[in-house]
């Protein structure tokens, strides 16, 4: 009995034993299965899907940039990503996968073996050789795809996949405004940077399912979702007048050697419209990253090899920054047009209110003594005299008239004490005085120097909006460059209409102060921004970038010019700003960007349709034009040029006009002589062009005669005797027909500030 009680009780205790191990094997099981199917089935099926299906992405097309006109400036063009699947390469052998890899690599212009080292990642399907290539270069490798299965039966190993490439269709244009993109086509700057999500649009896929061996099944299991195209956008900018202001920006930059770049930005001052924004030295947005100063590259190259990528990093970030927005500046006489409209609007001017000036002023009791540009004193004058003058004794009076609380009032209401709000990125705030126990942060001095526009600064796009406001009965208008946001259907997705963001001053100012900046460009320091025909508004500055506590330049100088048109009903802002000219030529606001905004107005003016009004004056300079007079005879053609306001000199024996000079058509002066030629011997003559640089008018009309020349005058204020020659279209010293027309370009030899 005791056996069968041991045997029993060890029969138990193995089932209880087995049970244990039974129930902690199941459980362990089912507890495996329970984390595997609940706790991990979403990790687990993600998991299945990436290995049973193969995802590419198709690249959305960006959307194309237009100016106000519907003229392209950028666009995204087709080109190909080629990219290898190693993976299709498992059934051929390595002598077969190098010579692929080295032909591909070739088409490519790539590294052979850095080709034929990915073509070994067996379990790879997506290996990019090469990026947006183009369309030669994606036939030559479709080619080479046919020959390698016929010569050695290995198929899919490469795909092309459809990309695109964003593309400006003019080089070395409105770099600063459009930006440029990166490598995955993303916006890095400018207006490809601020409407990046417009523009960008969403990304497409392609969805192939494998097999168990990893390989592509057949096309009924692909799934194609298509990419959306990004919005297009329609700028207020104008291609032409943007081209004309990039010439002569850069033009101005090179004569007067402008260190650190220069700008001009051009608003429609009754919408805040922006019509052109020229800033330069900039980039080409088909090439960021090649900087555009040759000066600089060669200051690089100069460089020790450890410092030339730091320098060259540098380099690239200030051409890519927009100047006319990111950088702040001290305004200078240029914001004496908002002082003056301050003391206007306030009603602290009448026909009785003079001003004083002796050559210096000192602004309070005790204040050392800041000097007028003009050291012998303007004398008593009008408030229109002292802004023709640009008078600073005359200002500063103006700002103590104001006083603090008032002045900073105005600085605010015209839009200085914060930013403008312009669709393009980067925008600095302005800097304004921080005087400890000043009120509105001013001291006496801050008011005195800041009245005629020193030591506090606000960026250009703040200053040509302020003057914008100025020239359209006082409405501060919100600026904008991009006008619409279109889809591919033509569809108006988003537009941005005219704002005005607060009325500054009365109407009746605004068409005090057009008439004064009228006054200022036809006879005051304002002249060489004048351009005969149209009725010129405006101001120069010349201020200083660093300055002592009383006003006085310790540094270099920024000239800058701010003016509009036409006066009796504008239509227009234009600023001009060069930084750092070179001081041994000349840096005056007056005869540095004077003549940059004349030019561009001279061009921009007849092309928006604004009728030329002369002047009985201006009549006189006017030129006509050649007729031609070729086969006629001689007293023909003679009684001819008479009858077309010019004198005829005929050359050689012969009775009929073979040829003349200057051609037909040709511009010319009134009262001007043309040259007819009545025999071959007669036409090799030449006379040798003289240099009329820094001549007045009477000197350079008689250097004309005297050498058998017609002169054709251009600028401001030719008959004034501070006026001379600037410059000549045809240099000095060379040999021409006689009668040949020289223009020459009068500018007013000032310093006004």
């Amino acid at each position: 009995m005791a056996k069968k009680g041991a045997a029993a009780t060890l029969w138990r205790r193995s089932t209880i034993i087995m049970l244990i191990v039974l129930i902690l094997g199941f459980g362990l099981v089912f507890s495996r299965l329970f984390y595997l199917q609940v706790y991990m089935a979403e990790e687990l099926q993600q998991k299945a899907v990436e290995q049973q299906l193969h995802d590419t992405q198709v690249s959305a097309k960006r959307g194309s940039i237009y100016d106000r006109n519907g003229k392209i400036l950028a666009q995204s063009i087709t080109v190909w990503d080629i990219v290898l699947a190693p993976a299709n390469f498992k059934k051929a052998d390595d002598e077969t996968r190098k010579k692929v890899s080295y032909g591909l690599a070739d088409i490519l212009g790539i590294d052979r073996d850095d080709v034929y080292e990915r073509s070994k990642s067996n379990d790879s399907y997506y290996e990019v050789l090469k990026r947006k290539v183009s369309a030669d270069i994606k036939d030559k490798v479709v080619e080479y795809q046919e020959k390698i299965y016929q010569d050695y039966k290995v198929s899919g190993v490469i795909e092309t996949i459809e990309n695109y490439s964003r593309y400006y269709t003019n080089d070395n244009f409105a770099g600063a405004i459009l930006g440029f993109v990166g490598a995955d086509n993303q916006g890095l700057s400018g207006i490809e940077y601020e409407y990046d999500d417009e523009l960008k649009g969403d990304s497409g896929r392609i969805v192939v399912a494998q097999n168990a061996l990893n390989n592509p099944m057949p096309y009924q299991y692909e799934q194609k979702v298509e990419a959306t195209n990004g919005y297009n956008l329609v700028l207020t900018v104008d291609e032409t007048i943007q081209g004309i202001m990039e010439k002569y920006v850069r033009e101005t930059i090179k004569e007067f050697n402008v260190a650190n770049r220069g700008c001009a930005i051009m608003m429609n001052v009754k919408t805040g419209e922006i019509l052109g924004f020229a800033c330069e030295e900039s980039f080409d947005p088909n090439d960021p990253y090649k900087i555009a100063d040759e000066n600089k590259v060669k200051e690089i190259e100069a460089l020790p090899e450890d410092k030339q990528d730091e320098a060259t990093s540098k380099a690239l970030f200030a051409q890519w920054r927009n100047k006319g927005v990111s950088d702040t500046y001290i305004p200078g006489s240029v914001f004496k047009m908002v002082t003056a409209s301050a003391v206007l609007s306030e009603g602290l001017n009448d026909e009785d209110t003079r001003f004083e000036c002796s050559g210096s002023y000192a602004p309070y009791e005790g204040a050392s003594p800041i000097s007028c540009w003009q050291y012998s004193g303007h004398g008593t004058q009008t408030l229109e005299q002292a802004l023709c003058n640009s008078c600073n004794p005359a200002f500063m009076q103006m700002g103590f008239m104001l006083g603090r609380k008032t002045f900073y009032e105005y600085f605010v209401a015209f839009g200085f004490s914060e930013k403008t709000g312009i669709d393009l990125p980067g925008e600095s705030g302005s800097y304004w005085f921080d005087t400890p126990g000043g009120e509105y942060g001013m001291g006496l001095m801050d008011l005195a120097v800041g009245a005629f526009g020193q030591n506090f600064k606000v960026t250009p796009i703040q200053m040509v909006t302020a003057c914008a406001a100025i020239a359209n009965g006082g409405n501060l208008m919100q600026p904008y460059i991009v006008s619409q946001v279109v889809d591919s259907n033509g569809n108006v997705v988003k537009k941005n209409e005219p704002t005005v963001k607060r009325q500054v001053i009365s109407e009746e100012i605004s068409k005090q102060m057009c008439s004064m900046l009228e006054t200022n460009a036809k006879s005051g320091g304002a002249t060489n921004g004048y351009v005969a025909g149209y009725r010129i508004g405006g101001k120069t500055g010349t201020s200083q970038k660093k300055v002592d506590e009383y006003g006085n330049a310790t540094d270099d100088y920024i000239a800058s010019f701010c003016g509009i048109a036409p006066c009796n009903d504008p239509e227009i802002a234009l600023l001009c700003y060069f930084d750092t000219p070179d001081p041994d030529i000349n840096y005056y606001g007056s005869a540095v960007a004077g003549p940059c905004f004349r030019n561009i107005m001279t061009e921009v003016l007849p092309y928006l349709g604004i009728e030329r009004v002369y002047s009985d004056d201006e009549l006189e300079q006017l030129a006509t034009t050649a007729g031609t007079y070729d086969g006629m005879s001689v007293e023909d053609a003679k009684a001819q040029a008479e009858k077309d306001g010019l004198k005829a000199e005929v050359v050689g024996s012969g009775d009929t006009v073979i040829a003349q000079n200057p051609s037909a058509y040709s511009s010319m002066p009134n009262d001007g002589t043309v040259i007819l030629y009545t025999d071959e011997e007669s036409k090799k003559k030449k006379v040798t062009v003289p240099d009329f640089s820094n001549c007045s008018l009477s000197d350079a009309n008689y250097l004309a005669a005297a050498n058998d020349l017609n002169l054709c005058i251009m600028g401001s204020s030719v008959g004034d005797s501070s006026s001379y020659v600037k410059a000549q279209d045809i240099a000095a010293g060379t040999e021409v027909e006689p009668y040949t027309v020289v223009t020459v370009v009068f500018n007013q030899d000032n310093s006004i500030m």
